[in-house]
């Protein structure tokens, strides 16, 4: 029965992952077409029925499927095959430790609502995305191409620097709630600041969300940290891929997109909490109440962590279309000369609120 349980839990995690990695295709060339005043991919059909261009995602399928698997003369076969399976799988698991709901109870047995909760989840979040960057190494070194390498030397850069402001900046997190795992931090976010807000990170540790937030769009290697591909130049450390090798790439940035955003409204938005909401109904300051049926109360709050995912993801992608690309030099230090000493001046911060509150 625990088997099932868990094997239920990963399909529905891999199902929820890939669907929103094919929407955000379609979301990418649909937002960047708006903010450009343009109409945007509307061209893929079935038998006439567009539905705003909702095809092209099934239409990118088809095409990946059926171009040709080409590796370079000089390339590794074997590494070359193994770099898109490292990038992607390691986009999945990430996952798993996030909570998209409330502990549930069903056939007298309390079920959470995530693939795994070890006590050291954040831990393991950090050791999968660090392990990405093997993909990233492996695909431009495994192509036998100059432009190839240069773009995983970039990437195996860009990731360990930013990796390090990125892990520092909720070190100030785990002081103030205590815990490595990330139900635990959902848990410990519904309660109130100052009697009226919401104990959320962003609020408890702000300095810590804006450099978390840098980070973690420079680890998804997108504008305005898309050095590591290099969209505009001959440069990427996946310029020699095609077929569904290039595929699997291209749908691993999008997963780490959403597991960006989903880690981000754990850690600083609640992650499933809603505002005043508790396991009876809602409780307003002043002691007004709202009784709400339990099967609601859950629904809302799976709806607000779907809802803050959504949120993040919009943003991310508002950022890839607003901003510059960075010169190197600038990417290199803003993450050493910039964010980590913010990240390093927020820990000290944080450890000297604590020991003069008591807390």
């Amino acid at each position: 029965m625990n088997l099932l349980i868990v094997l239920i839990k990963i399909f529905l995690m891999i199902a929820f992952l890939m669907t929103m990695a094919v929407l955000l295709t379609w979301v990418e060339r649909k937002q960047s077409a708006v903010m450009q005043d343009r109409i945007g991919a509307n061209r893929a059909d079935i038998f006439g029925l567009r539905l705003l261009g909702l095809f092209h995602p099934l239409a990118d399928a088809v095409k990946l499927l059926t171009k040709e698997d080409f590796v370079p003369p000089s390339g590794e076969r074997f590494l070359h095959g193994l770099a898109p399976w490292i990038a992607f799988t390691t986009a999945l698991a990430a996952f798993a430790v996030i909570p998209f709901g409330p502990p549930i109870h069903l056939f007298g047995r309390e079920i959470p609502l995530q693939v795994a909760d070890p006590p050291i989840g954040i831990l393991f979040v950090f050791v999968i995305t660090g392990i990405s960057i093997y993909g990233v190494v492996l695909a431009g070194w495994a192509s036998g191409n100059r432009y190839g390498l240069l773009g995983a030397l970039r990437g195996a850069a860009q990731t360990i620097s930013y990796e390090v402001s990125m892990g520092l900046s909720i070190i100030g997190l785990l002081m103030v709630f205590g815990s490595l795992s990330p139900a635990s931090i959902s848990e410990a976010q519904g309660g109130l600041l100052f009697g009226f807000l919401p104990r959320w990170g962003v609020l408890v540790q702000p300095l810590a969300f804006l450099v978390f937030f840098t980070a973690a769009v420079a680890e998804t290697k997108r504008i305005p940290f898309d050095l590591p591909e290099g969209e505009s130049e001959i440069v990427g450390f996946f310029v020699e891929y095609s077929g569904m090798k290039f595929g699997m790439m291209w749908l691993g940035e999008f997963v780490e997109i959403v597991v960006m955003a989903a880690l981000i409204a754990v850690l600083f938005f609640g992650g499933w909490q809603v505002p005043y909401l508790t396991p009876a109904g809602f409780a307003f300051p002043g002691g007004m109440m709202i009784a709400l049926p339990r099967g609601l109360i859950l629904g809302m709050q799976i709806a607000a962590f779907l809802g803050k995912v959504v949120f993040f993801c919009w943003l991310q992608m508002l950022v890839r279309w607003t901003l510059p690309r960075f010169r190197y030099d600038q990417l290199m230090r803003l993450g050493w000369k910039g964010l980590l000493p913010l990240s390093l001046l927020n820990i000290l911060i944080t450890g000297l609120v604590l020991l003069i509150g008591g807390t």
